[in-house]
């Protein structure tokens, strides 16, 4: 039976180095029509594997920055409507039903805000700030761009109404200790460099304050010390990471 262009899906993601997480990620979303994967080239055997698979269009591309990256990703799909996990992500199946239904019907919205569900390792991280994170995964490619402002957490500039789904996305960022520290300092420079370009000037105060502040917000005040060891350990990485950005913004400074 044919299906109408307006119902199809264009599944994109983008990786690197996401072997133990990929395969999970493109299992859960065989719904769509379409999936697209643009990879910053990988050395651990991810582009061979999606190579192999036959049911995805794979790309390699050089990463600058997360903007750059999925907009460029972006531009490869072939439908309108987008489904945009990170690598780390599965679909759950009454999140998958609940995409179908709308994209079948005659939603008035041209976006969706999907909550996240954070798993440290494989079991739940209830608080430590995560609690009330969501993302823009679900939008018409028409309707929507990244925005060429931010780097690193970017978002979506939307020209219409957005919702909110109300299934979770499952979002296994933790891997390991090096791995979830290696991309807080990664969002750190990254931040950095989004200051710098800003016109944003290093403060020796606020790089005192502003990681300490992070730490207790999300530990104290966003109750992360009720998820014990794991709620110190994630609560501290974040806080590194705030660390980070003033850190490279201070040597960026300096080399400028």
């Amino acid at each position: 039976m044919h299906t109408p262009e307006s119902t199809k899906i264009t599944a994109i993601i983008i990786t690197f180095n996401e072997i133990g997480y990929i395969e999970r990620c493109i299992d859960s979303i065989g719904f769509v029509d379409e999936i697209v994967v643009v990879d910053s080239h990988s050395t651990d055997g991810t582009y061979e594997y999606l190579v192999n698979r036959g049911d995805v269009r794979v790309f390699q591309h050089k990463f600058e920055n997360f903007t750059l990256q999925k907009s460029y990703a972006l531009g490869l799909a072939s439908h309108d409507w987008i489904l945009f996990p990170d690598a780390d992500e599965v679909i759950t199946l009454p999140l998958a039903q609940e995409i179908e239904e709308i994209i079948s019907g005659s939603t008035p919205h041209a976006a969706f805000w999907v909550y996240r569900e954070f798993m440290f390792h494989n079991k739940r991280l209830r608080f430590s700030g995560w609690q009330t994170d969501k993302n823009y995964r679900l939008f018409r490619k028409s309707k929507a761009k990244f925005t060429d402002h931010r780097l690193v957490h970017e978002t979506l500039e939307v020209n219409g109404s957005s919702g909110i789904l109300k299934h979770k996305i499952i979002h296994y960022s933790y891997k390991n200790y090096t791995d979830y520290k290696g991309k807080m300092l990664q969002y750190g420079r990254l931040k950095a460099q989004e200051a710098f370009r800003n016109g944003k000037q290093f403060s020796l105060v606020l790089m005192a304050i502003k990681p300490v502040w992070k730490f207790f917000n999300h530990f104290v005040l966003r109750l992360g010390f009720l998820d014990g060891k794991k709620g110190v350990l994630i609560c501290y990485l974040n806080a590194l990471g705030v660390f980070e950005r003033f850190r490279y913004l201070r040597q960026l400074e300096q080399k400028n």
